[in-house]
Order: structure tokens, then sequence, then C-alpha cells
């Protein structure tokens, strides 16, 4: 696992906090998506959230991402399958404003590789608290 926001590969002097809490939001949206908690998940966004699913949806606001993960996310899980999410970048915009680029892997009920997602989400940090902003999710295609 990687943390890159610098040339040394380490968060900027004094960022080092915001970059855990920026790997505990990413441990936050696998936790409720494999619990399939759809209030926990709807909660680590603004209410002017945007995000585009992997699947090419574009959400606009809480109140959009909510009704589409109440349709989406119960019982996704059902069958066994499940996800990870691994932090491999992290670039500071400004210290309250960060890109989070995720490895999102998929697995099959057996354990195997199912398939790649490569999010990037924009969070702002408001409150004391990190929220998705701005969320792409783009699945990793198969070269031919």
């Amino acid at each position: 696992m990687t943390s890159l926001t610098n040339d040394a590969g380490r968060p900027p002097a004094g960022l080092e906090p915001e970059t855990a809490a920026l790997r505990a939001l990413v441990a936050a949206v696998e936790r409720a998506q494999r619990e399939e908690l759809v209030d926990d998940f709807v909660a680590l966004f603004r209410a002017d959230a945007l995000w585009t699913t992997s699947g090419g949806v574009r959400l606009y606001g809480r109140r959009a991402i909510a009704e589409f993960t109440a349709k989406a996310l119960p019982g996704w899980s059902s069958d066994g399958s499940s996800a990870t999410y691994e932090v491999e970048h992290v670039t500071f915009v400004r210290p309250d404003v960060a890109a989070v680029k995720v490895r999102q892997r998929y697995f099959a009920p057996d354990g195997t590789p199912d398939g790649e997602g490569t999010p990037l989400y924009v969070a702002a940090k408001e409150d004391g608290r990190w929220l998705l902003t701005a969320c792409q999710n783009t699945a990793v295609g198969t070269e031919s």
C-alpha cells in the first residue's frame, strides 16, 4: 500500500494524520459496501456530492446517491461476492481537499479475482471530518 503525496513517497510534513484519516474514509466505504449499510455509505458524502458509478450512472447530490444505493447495494454480496479497497495515491490539492486514488478488487464467492475498479475520490474536510465530494468509479477493462 502506497501513499504518494510528495517526491519522497510520504505525506507532506504535517499531513500524515490527514492521510490516515483519508485511509479511514476509504475503509469506511469498503465496510459500508461489504456490510450493505446504505445509510452508513450515504453519510460519507457531502450533501452536494457528485458520483459517477462504474456503470456510468451520474448522480448529483446525496439524495440521488441514497436512492441509487438503496436499490443497488442490498443483496449485492448475498452470493458471497466481495470487494477490497486499497488507497494507492493521495494528492492534497489543499490541506482540506484531497484526491484519493483507490484500487478496488472484486472477488467471486470462491475467493477468485472477479474484476477490478479504479475509483477516484475527491474528499473535502468539513467540520473536522473528511467527506466524499466528487467520485468517479471506473471499471478496469481487460486487454484483448
